[in-house]
């Protein structure tokens, strides 16, 4: 975990190739320099209500997007965005569902709990690159936040 630095992404994603990927992408689009990493729904919704091994982080220090992976062990990612979206202390974090899944029903649950975006993963590594790169500099450069000066 990053230590004094706030979180600028929470990367929610169980399969260890697209974490990687992930992290590639964001690194090859210089926006990969304060990054926490999850691998399931419950440890998400740890992170970000500052709960077991993540309650010594301030609740406030929300990050500033979250990537999120719908098939997740433990808690899936409807079940994170619900939670996230229905409380009034992490409800404006911007949640990106970045997931293999273009089931139209995962796609209308998602937008129906809340959710920023839904972006389906591309196949190969250059679209995928691509991909993460445009929604990071978007999210993390170009819009506004709550609370923002910008």
């Amino acid at each position: 975990m990053n230590q004094g630095l706030p979180i600028e992404i929470l990367l929610v994603e169980d399969s260890t190739t697209d974490l990687e990927l992930t992290l590639r992408a964001l690194k090859k689009a210089n926006l990969a320099n304060r990054i926490e990493t999850v691998r399931d729904g419950e440890e998400a919704l740890d992170f970000l209500f500052a709960r077991n091994r993540y309650r010594g982080r301030a609740l406030d220090d929300n990050p500033r997007l979250v990537l999120l992976d719908l098939k997740l062990p433990k808690v899936d990612g409807l079940e994170v965005l619900k939670a996230v979206k229905s409380d009034p202390r992490t409800r404006t974090i911007p949640i990106v569902v970045l997931t293999s899944s273009n089931e139209q029903r995962d796609i209308v649950e998602s937008y129906d709990l809340g959710v920023n975006s839904y972006i389906v993963k591309p196949v190969d590594f250059d679209g995928f690159t691509t991909a993460i790169a445009e929604l990071g500099f978007y999210w993390l450069v170009l819009n506004s936040a709550p609370g923002s000066n910008a």
